[in-house]
């Protein structure tokens, strides 16, 4: 039984905004209260060290963490769509392991032909190499065709693009140990900076993807019958497929890999709206913003006064998720 419009659209976007503004003042070093948390965002707010904090720190750190969720939820419904295949994920067909493998080599050896260019988009470069490598291996150009094929082709992509991250990261000892907090996957470093980095191409590649959901409700039908009502597949692949991968390369170029949010939050959603794009696309991403503020939430609470890789909590949770999924496809 699906919930109704108003319990559908109102229950994610209030526990949304709750999770958000626990995000600001749960598990401080430096204690920050409830009404603190507030008043940092309002105008003409005080300059106490609570409220510094909350709007350098905790405040980029949030938006940031909501930001990524939405991405990557976007990203897996997309691919989900896309290849017909429920176990479809960045991480899993990838995306992921390819983007990251990007910033290695770019963080590690920096030649000087990267200089000047944007991380996010040597991330998607990467990613999108890897992504044609897994379609090119799994056939995922074909309409039919064995999908477990393609999720075959990513798992061989992504243990290779790993243990070329592993073998850079011996040859590049220097770098070795902040590489791998970053691969770890998590929003703990995030500032300003990451934010204005990572927001451009949310802003500008959600509206464009939910502008396509019509078109990809069709797409579900067949080929056939999407081109009978005017929709070209080919060409509509094309742009979703480069739209995953910008979305994913600057998700990864921030926060590292994160993984299993991509499988998990499009089944959420499908399960809370049901099958329609226009209205499942917009509810994942409400859903993965929430989903990703809470692992960061409990990243921080299970180490506290440290703190673990919110992609680990993730991989806590995706990871059972994962094989419920497999067992109940075979």
């Amino acid at each position: 039984m699906r919930a109704t419009p108003l319990l559908a659209w109102g229950l994610p976007l209030v526990l949304l905004l709750l999770a958000f503004w626990l995000s600001l003042f749960c598990w401080s070093p430096v204690p920050v209260s409830p009404w603190q948390a507030i008043s940092a965002l309002l105008p003409g707010h005080g300059t106490s060290l609570p409220q510094a904090l909350v709007l350098n720190l905790r405040l980029p750190r949030s938006l940031v963490a909501a930001l990524l969720g939405a991405s990557l939820a976007l990203a897996g419904s997309l691919l989900q769509t896309l290849t017909r295949n429920p176990l479809a994920s960045p991480s899993l067909l990838g995306i992921n392991a390819g983007a990251s493998l990007a910033m290695v080599l770019a963080s590690a050896f920096n030649p000087a032909w990267v200089a000047g260019y944007s991380i996010a988009l040597l991330a998607a470069c990467g990613g999108g190499l890897s992504w044609g490598a897994v379609m090119l291996l799994g056939r995922g150009w074909q309409q039919a065709g064995d999908r477990s094929r393609l999720i075959l082709a990513g798992v061989t992509v992504s243990a290779l693009c790993a243990a070329l991250t592993k073998a850079t990261l011996l040859l590049a000892e220097d770098h070795a140990y902040g590489i791998l907090h970053w691969l770890a996957g998590g929003v703990s470093h995030v500032r300003w900076r990451e934010f204005w980095q990572l927001f451009p191409f949310v802003v500008l590649l959600s509206p464009l993807a939910l502008l396509l959901a019509a078109r990809l409700n069709l797409l579900r039908v067949g080929d056939d019958s999407a081109r009978t009502l005017g929709v070209d597949p080919g060409r509509l692949r094309l742009l979703v497929n480069i739209v995953v991968v910008l979305l994913v390369g600057s998700c990864v170029s921030v926060a590292g890999p994160v993984a299993f949010l991509g499988l998990l939050v499009p089944h959420m959603a499908r399960a809370w709206i049901g099958h329609d794009l226009r209205v499942m696309l917009p509810v994942a991403m409400l859903l993965g913003a929430l989903l990703m503020l809470l692992a960061d939430l409990l990243a921080r609470g299970l180490a506290f006064p440290g703190e673990l890789p919110a992609g680990a909590v993730l991989a806590l949770v995706g990871a059972p998720f994962f094989v419920w999924l497999v067992r109940r496809r075979t």
